[in-house]
Parts: structure tokens; sequence; C-alpha cells
């Protein structure tokens, strides 16, 4: 279960806090927005506390309701980040419907895979309060209570209907197995599933993983291919430091073995309804999702200018340079060009020294420091914020991970 439930809600629930009902007026906009005032008020005070918050709610969970605990992962570490995460998320979007709605609604179709039902959301939701309040010490009252009651609320009845709605149409997760293990590089691992049933999916989404060594431990990996008519799925994976499940999938994985997969999510995909030239740059394994981007375009047969950039810190990151090299050769309106730069300095130099990118629809995937840094370069270019897509930096950290 990642971050159970993400804070925001409505009156202070008469039927049990995390359970708005059904049929319940939405709070007025001046209502909102003062709730939304109290709640930050809230997270500003506990943040530099956020480790002893966390702690402290997980343990009022798992002593209140010890029959939750199976739903968690055994190591809480990164649990705990994804939490705060997701907390931060939604004060920042509070007074933000639709993009509020969209993160809720990805988040409760993706806690189905670990068996969370409704009733779960109001022990979520009091321990939740618990824990906030006894740590915002100066600005916890009677009215911010009341605040993050129907915030949470209303928040969590949008995560239930959204696991409803889902599981009348998909399964929680996809058995996978893996058919074949293709190691590229001492830590980089080209790995093509199997699922067990029809997968549906966009080029530039990514899924969550589960290994059978780490059970309940699940890990983001971006589709390294355009949705394929063998229905076999492609992904990218670096074993990095401490991670359990990238280095249990490159070093461990075997054709044969049999991982489960959770929902595709992530916004980054190509809209073929314009004919804008796409700019892409890709950083490592981030190269993964681009690649699948440029393959569902070239799969369209539309001729639109694609260009990518990828960056990489040596040689051996460049480790699928030829598969770009022959889409290039088949198509001649795609453009590859490869930057060896440690600090991503080149890449953003190289991308300088192209364009002009204004008319382009910018892409951009790999490490959170990479995007942050793109994202910049491209705006000072002139390129506007709507145009460029990435998926959550939040995300990102935990992606291969």
């Amino acid at each position: 279960m990642e971050a159970p439930a993400t804070p925001s809600g409505d009156d202070g629930p008469a039927d049990g806090v995390g359970r708005r009902p059904r049929h319940a007026a939405a709070p007025s906009r001046a209502r909102a927005s003062w709730d939304a005032l109290l709640i930050r008020r809230t997270m500003a005070e506990i943040a530099p506390l956020a480790d002893k918050v966390t702690s402290y709610f997980y343990a009022l969970l798992f002593v209140r309701h010890p029959e939750l605990r199976p739903l968690f992962p055994p190591a809480m570490d990164t649990q705990r980040d994804r939490l705060l995460r997701a907390l931060l998320t939604a004060a920042e979007h509070i007074d933000n419907a639709p993009v509020l709605v969209d993160y809720l609604r990805t988040l409760g179709r993706g806690h189905r895979k670990y068996g969370t039902r409704p009733e779960h959301y109001p022990a979520v939701g009091a321990c939740l309060i618990g824990a906030l309040s006894a740590y915002a010490t100066h600005t916890w009252n009677p009215q911010t209570e009341a605040a993050w009651g129907r915030v949470y609320a209303t928040i969590s009845q949008v995560m239930i209907e959204a696991a409803e709605t889902d599981g009348r149409a998909t399964p929680p997760w996809w058995h996978a197995e893996v058919v074949t293990h293709d190691l590229r590089t001492p830590d980089v691992a080209v790995i093509t599933l199997r699922p067990d049933q029809p997968y549906p999916f966009l080029a530039g989404q990514y899924a969550s993983v589960e290994t059978p060594w780490w059970p309940r431990v699940w890990r983001h990996y971006s589709f390294a291919s355009a949705p394929r008519a063998d229905g076999l799925l492609t992904f990218h994976v670096r074993a990095v430091p401490a991670g359990w499940v990238s280095h249990a999938l490159v070093h461990r994985a075997c054709p044969g073995d049999v991982v489960r997969l959770g929902p595709p999510v992530g916004s980054m995909s190509v809209d073929h309804a314009t004919d804008s030239g796409l700019l892409c740059l890709g950083g490592g394994t981030g190269i993964a999702p681009i690649k699948a981007m440029v393959e569902e375009v070239a799969e369209y047969g539309a001729r639109r200018p694609v260009e990518v950039f990828f960056g990489a810190r040596n040689d051996h990151d460049l480790y699928d340079i030829d598969t770009l090299l022959r889409l290039r050769q088949a198509h001649p309106w795609i453009s590859v060009r490869s930057v060896i730069d440690r600090e991503d300095r080149h890449l953003h130099d190289a991308v300088r020294a192209g364009g002009p990118w204004r008319d382009y629809d910018a892409y951009l995937s790999g490490p959170p420091g990479m995007i942050r840094s793109g994202v910049s370069v491209l705006q000072a270019l002139g390129v506007p914020a709507r145009r460029i897509r990435h998926d959550p930096v939040d995300d990102l950290v935990v992606i291969g991970s």
C-alpha cells in the first residue's frame, strides 16, 4: 500500500473519518479555500518533523489496526517517504480540483493491488489526524481538525470510487512471465515480460512491479516499447544501491520467473491529434519511455519531426543507442544525438544549439535533477510550459529503485 490515502476532505464526517456521504453536496469555494489555508498551515508546521509524524502515524495505525499491517511492505523506509510526498502533493493542489482528482484517482486505482478496501480508509484517516494533532501543536485546533476531516473524507471518497470503477474493468494486478533477460551492462538489464492477460497501456507510461523475492515491495519502471501485437512488455532496469527490486530484476530474475504488475500510470504520452514536432530528452534508463514514444509515432506513419537527445554519464549508458539509430535509419525524419555528460551541461548545450523549439512538444525522462534542469533550459528557450511534459518528479525518485 503506497501512501495510504492522501489527506483532503469534506464536512467533519458524520459517517466516520474517510467516508463522505456519496451524495453530499461539495463544499463551497470559500470553505474549500479556508480549509486549504488551515491544511497548509499544518503542513508547514510539521515539515521539519516529517519523519517523526509519519513514524507516529504508522505506529498508531499498526497498534490500533494490526489487521492492516500485511497490506504494507516489511521495510517501511520508502513507504514513509511516499506518504509524506502524497500529503504534500494533496496540500499543494487542494484548490486545484482537476489536478487533485486526477492524482487521487490514480492513487485509488493503484491501491487495489495492495488489497485496500473502502473500510480501511476511516482507520487511516483517524490515525492520520491523530498523528497530525500530536505534532502540529501550534496550529492545531478544532477548526483545523474539522478541515482535515472534511478534506480527507472528500478525497478518500474520490479514491474509493476510482477503485470501484476500475474494478469493473480490470484486475488489481497482472501476473507476467519473464520471457527474455538481456544484461546490457553490469547493472542494466532489458527485460521482456508476457502478461497473463491483455495489458493496455500507452507509450510513455510506467507500471509498478513486484518480484517474488520481495513481496509487497513495488517499484515503478517505464515501458521501453510501444504496445505490441504479441502483447509482450519490455522494461529497462538499472540496479541501484540499496534497490531491492532493481537488484532482484537485474541480477536474479531469469526466463520463466513470474512477477506482478500494477496498472499502467503516467500522463507523458504522445498527442496524435497534432502534427507538432517532438523534442525528446532522455537520460540513462530514462531513454526507455522516449524510445517507446518514438516507436509509436513511427507506427502511426506520421512524418512528424522527432529530435532525440540521449544523455549518458559514460559509454556504457548508451546501451540502447543501436535501437534508436535503426529507427533513425528507417525514418529519416527522426534525429538521434547522443551526448556523454556527467553533469547534463553538454546535453543542455546541445539542446540550445538546436531548435528553435517553441513549436515542439517536449518530453523529458531521466533522473529528477536532469528533468528539473531540462525544464528550466527549455523554458528559457521559449518553449511554453504547457508543451513540456514529464512524469511527476517525486515519482521518479522511486522509479528504478
